[in-house]
């Protein structure tokens, strides 16, 4: 299968990582493992020693080296290995790993698997609200799925959705009764939006509103290549400033492990009681319950349905709430194909 390689996936949640631990994830069909060095500075791995090919994550930390689970080889955060606990110690010169540029940024925990003289921390998108949000008025998750990740993303560009799969929470009908509006942005993004002024709440928003059965309801997306999206939506009284309603916005951050399976990180804030912790454990509770109970559920089956062919490749009927979800797989098969015309590791 083939991946954009020359961006930076997310491997994982910042507290993943545990003080003195290791995380070991596959990103891309490449095992990683992920470890914090003496000074605290995040260090990634080929999680495969070249000696028995023993995977380094099920192994321990000892200084700023990872010590291999199997024959105690160490190697240091630049994949060099550091002490042969064997014979006269000599180091044999294949003995070394590869490494991968490796951030921690927004909270989370960011790869990048393709050239390294490429990588640039200003390459990750702008997440910092999440960082900034209060305490007791964001939460974040994982949920691996088996699925392939571009299905996880049109999940998520095609928001008219949540009026049939979540009508009781998050729908209500205002998004599939209006059309979206969609354009390209800068750097190989796309934004779709949807505005449907004087329409029924989804459940979720009308509950913070005055009158919880009419409100002008928004939505928008912002799609990152390959697999990084922002949502924002909220409902307001009609006529009345966005702001001045319920608002949230939530993280769709999906990384690609394989062909069939995805790693997919959620995070979400919102603007209204910010400082009722109660409030910020039911939505927590909420989302999860949706995301893993009828998002993941109903993608999963749809994987299973399409099997490892392309979802375009089967001519599935089109229809207009499809358009952005179709115009990021456009983006990104320009972008994988311009990658590998020129090659990368």
């Amino acid at each position: 299968m083939s991946y954009l390689l020359n961006t930076w996936y997310i491997a994982g949640w910042a507290d993943e990582l545990a003080p003195g631990g290791m995380l070991g994830r596959t990103i891309v069909e490449r095992p990683i493992v992920f470890f914090r060095d003496s000074q605290g500075t995040l260090q990634a791995l080929a999680d495969r020693c070249p000696h028995r090919f023993a995977p380094l994550h099920m192994g321990k930390i000892v200084g700023d080296s990872v010590q291999c689970p199997y024959h105690g080889l160490r190697f240091d955060g630049s994949g060099q290995c550091t002490d042969n606990p064997h014979g006269d110690g000599s180091i044999p010169k294949a003995a070394c790993v590869r490494s991968f540029p490796a951030v921690e940024r927004h909270g989370a925990i960011w790869v990048w698997p393709g050239d390294p003289a490429l990588a640039s921390d200003a390459l990750i998108p702008d997440f910092s609200f999440f960082e900034q949000a209060l305490p007791h008025a964001k939460g974040h998750g994982y949920l691996p799925t088996r699925a392939h990740y571009e299905l996880l993303s049109d999940n998520i560009m095609d928001l008219s959705h949540v009026d049939f799969l979540h009508p009781d929470t998050l729908g209500g009908g205002a998004l599939s009764r209006t059309r979206a509006s969609i354009e390209e942005l800068p750097n190989d993004r796309v934004r779709i939006s949807w505005w449907a002024p004087d329409d029924v709440p989804p459940p979720a928003f009308g509950a913070h509103l005055e009158d919880p059965t009419r409100a002008d309801v928004w939505a928008e997306v912002i799609w990152h290549a390959p697999g990084l999206m922002l949502l924002g939506s909220g409902a307001t009284a009609p006529g009345r400033p966005r702001e001045e309603g319920p608002v949230t916005w939530n993280l769709h951050l999906m990384t690609p492990q394989d062909a069939a399976n995805t790693h997919y990180f959620f995070a979400n804030t919102r603007n209204f009681e910010q400082h009722n912790e109660q409030l910020n454990a039911f939505i927590q509770n909420m989302l999860i319950g949706i995301f893993a109970g009828e998002d993941k559920p109903m993608v999963e089956a749809q994987q299973r349905q399409i099997g490892e062919v392309d979802l375009l490749g089967l001519n599935p009927v089109l229809l207009p709430v499809d358009a952005g979800a179709v115009r990021c797989r456009r983006v990104l098969r320009r972008l994988i194909a311009a990658e590998q015309s020129v090659g990368t590791p």
